[in-house]
C-alpha cells in the first residue's frame, strides 16, 4: 500500500472555477509575501516545469482530437507527477513557500465531478503519483453563470473553458464538497464580492498560516 500524503507546510493552493479570480488573489498574496520579506515561489497547473508546460498544451488546445476524459485524467497526473519533483519538493525541501495555481483538487473537481472519473482511482493516482497536499489551499467560489461570464469575456476559449454550464455545475458542487470534508485546510471565499475584498480575505488566510508555521530551516 502506498504511503500516506504528507503535508507540505509551506504550500499553498488556489481553486476554483473558470473567472472566479484566481490572478488577482495570486497578485494579492505575491504583494503579501513581498511586504513580509519572502521570497516564495509562484506557480501553476497544468504546468509549472518546461515538460508540465507542454503537457498543458495537448490538454487544453481545442485544434487537435478531442480527449477521451482517462486521458485527460492522466495527462494532468503526468504533468503534477513533473511539476511536484521538479518544482514544488525542492522548493519546499530548501525551506520556501511555494503558492500553485490549481492542484490535485482540480482533478477531482474536473475530471472526477466533470467527467464522472472514478474518485476512487483518483485518489490512488494521488497517493502513488503525488504524494502531497497543500497546508492551504482557498477556494474562490463563485456562481457559474458569472465566472463564465468574466471567463469567456478575456477571449478564445480553451478546451476545458468550452464546455457546457453544467460540467460546471459539477465542477463548483465538488470543489464546495471538498471543502466541507476538510475544512481545517480549506478557506471558502465567496468570489462574487468586489476583487479587493476576496484579495483582502485571502490574504488574511494566507497570514494566519505565516503566523503559526514554523520558520524557515524547519522540515517543510
Amino acid at each position: 500500500m502506498s504511503a500516506p500524503l504528507r503535508t507540505g507546510a509551506r504550500f499553498v493552493t488556489l481553486e476554483g472555477g473558470e473567472g472566479a479570480g484566481k490572478s488577482t488573489v495570486l497578485a494579492a498574496l505575491r504583494g503579501a509575501f513581498e511586504d513580509a520579506g519572502i521570497d516564495a515561489v509562484y506557480t501553476r497547473e497544468p504546468g509549472g516545469t518546461p515538460l508540465a508546460e507542454q503537457i498543458r498544451g495537448l490538454m487544453l488546445d481545442t485544434h487537435h482530437e478531442p480527449a477521451a476524459p482517462e486521458t485527460e485524467l492522466l495527462l494532468a497526473f503526468a504533468a503534477r507527477a513533473q511539476h511536484v519533483r521538479a518544482t514544488i519538493a525542492p522548493a519546499l525541501a530548501r525551506g520556501r513557500w511555494v503558492i500553485s495555481d490549481r492542484f490535485t483538487d482540480a482533478s477531482y473537481a474536473y475530471q472526477g465531478a466533470g467527467r464522472g472519473l472514478d474518485l476512487h482511482f483518483i485518489a490512488e493516482l494521488e497517493r502513488r503519483v503525488v504524494g502531497l497536499r497543500p497546508a492551504l489551499t482557498l477556494l474562490l467560489d463563485v456562481p457559474v453563470d458569472v465566472g463564465l461570464a468574466r471567463a469567456r469575456g478575456r477571449g478564445a476559449a480553451d478546451r476545458i473553458e468550452s464546455e457546457r454550464n453544467d460540467f460546471f455545475e459539477r465542477v463548483r458542487h465538488a470543489y464546495r464538497e471538498r471543502a466541507a470534508a476538510e475544512p481545517e485546510r480549506f478557506a471558502v471565499i465567496d468570489a462574487g464580492q468586489p476583487a479587493e475584498a476576496v484579495a483582502q480575505q485571502a490574504v488574511a488566510r494566507l497570514r494566519a498560516l505565516i503566523a503559526r508555521t514554523p520558520a524557515a530551516g524547519a522540515q517543510a
